[in-house]
């Protein structure tokens, strides 16, 4: 199962258009060292806190149950996961254990906390008969506001291994397993002006207007840690345009993407994402290089044709200032700063062109920065995502007209 992501950490990316875009995790499920041999089990524990019985094979693979430990952790908690399994006959070879997360409300998955069962020692099919194998790993709550939902099965390259009974598996032949509870963080909020006069698109954010603007300071996309190399954002409207503004700290200011529409994303750029009437579907994403390279797409659906998404046009203007020597390594830069103007009646859907003051749309903010050029990569955003994707429409933060 070479899915998605897990809920332990950063960084290493491919590109935005890449369905797993945004920083990649330090490590996947950490199951506990492997033991000498295999634990096994005369029974499950009578503890249980979510009980099964999913079954394999023609019912020759039992899954009984789990135990989630604490039951309902908060953000930052490491959460321990056992798992109960049976074999009332010999069972398959060669296939391997997955787990996914998936986000209780939407379905998506979020996480991927694959691992080889008990360390290794325990793999299908080498389970005595009759006997319980038991199961041990975990990983670190989110801070992430829905329910997160687990599903588990058997995978080989051809393949992932059938539940035999319906109603105790998804459409994806995973079984059902626990749910935990979810600490319901609420969405990040940004509270954005009204300016009667609009800041000059010049990129040096010395304007009046932007002094009423609040500052907020983007986070790890997934998970909300502090950053590396601060970025600081700030948001204006008029009945005309949304006005973003970043201010990014960066020792190596750099590109090589020139063209309008480049694949900016699979270097340094900043990004701001908006769902203007918060469907969850139709969106617009517009970014800026440090050479002022513009980049800009609307969709119809999440990720829909990405061809077809460029087509448009957004009319956006926008306008960058470097403070270092561009494209030059050997040297220590200081900072890059943006401004974009961007047309509101050109966006997806909006509710009310212009827009009224009480107006809520859905957005996020984001900044690809490379640590080491095209090898490590931060990923910073407004609203942290949870999952290696800018395009997580659930997790996109609420705007504010003021």
């Amino acid at each position: 199962m070479r899915s998605f992501l897990v809920l332990v950490l950063v960084v290493v990316l491919t590109g935005c258009r890449d369905e797993q875009a945004g920083p990649k995790p330090r490590q996947t499920s950490r199951p506990p060292p492997a033991a000498p041999a295999a634990r096994v089990l005369d029974a499950a524990p009578t503890t249980l806190t979510f009980t099964s019985g999913a079954t394999w094979a023609g019912g020759k693979v039992q899954y009984l149950g789990s135990v989630v430990d604490p039951q309902k952790p908060k953000a930052g908690d490491q959460v321990t996961l056992r798992h109960y399994f049976k074999a009332t006959e010999a069972v398959p070879t060669g296939f391997k254990f997955f787990v996914h997360v998936l986000d209780g409300e939407t379905g998506q998955q979020v996480a991927n906390l694959d691992h080889e069962l008990q360390g290794g020692n325990s793999p299908l099919g080498t389970w005595p008969v009759g006997k319980i194998i038991e199961d041990v790993h975990g990983f670190q709550y989110p801070n992430y506001p829905n329910p997160l939902k687990l599903r588990l099965g058997f995978w080989n390259d051809s393949g992932r291994l059938p539940v035999d009974v319906s109603p105790l598996t998804d459409q994806e032949s995973r079984a059902v397993g626990p749910t935990l509870a979810s600490p319901q963080q609420a969405l990040p909020e940004y509270h954005m002006p009204h300016t009667a006069k609009p800041p000059v698109i010049d990129g040096k954010l010395d304007d009046e207007a932007w002094k009423a603007a609040p500052v907020v300071t983007l986070q790890g996309s997934l998970d909300g840690r502090p950053v590396t190399r601060r970025t600081d954002v700030r948001l204006l409207w008029d009945e005309k345009n949304v006005y973003v503004a970043f201010d990014a700290e960066d020792p190596d200011i750099w590109g090589t993407k020139l063209k309008k529409d480049d694949d900016i994303y699979n270097e340094e750029a900043c990004e701001v994402f908006f769902d203007a009437d918060g469907d969850g579907a139709t969106y617009n994403e517009l970014q800026v290089s440090p050479h002022n390279t513009n980049f800009d797409a609307s969709f119809v659906a999440r990720r829909s044709d990405l061809a077809e998404a460029m087509k448009w046009e957004s009319g956006m203007i926008t306008a960058v200032q470097v403070k270092g020597t561009l494209d030059d390594a050997s040297d220590v830069d200081e900072r890059w700063t943006v401004e974009m103007a961007i047309p509101i009646a050109n966006l997806n859907h909006v509710p009310h062109v212009p827009p009224l003051k009480g107006d809520v749309w859905r957005f996020n903010a984001y900044r690809l920065e490379h640590l080491v050029r095209g090898k490590q990569i931060e990923g910073q955003s407004f609203s942290p995502t949870f999952v290696g994707d800018f395009h997580a429409l659930p997790r996109f933060g609420k705007l504010f007209f003021e």
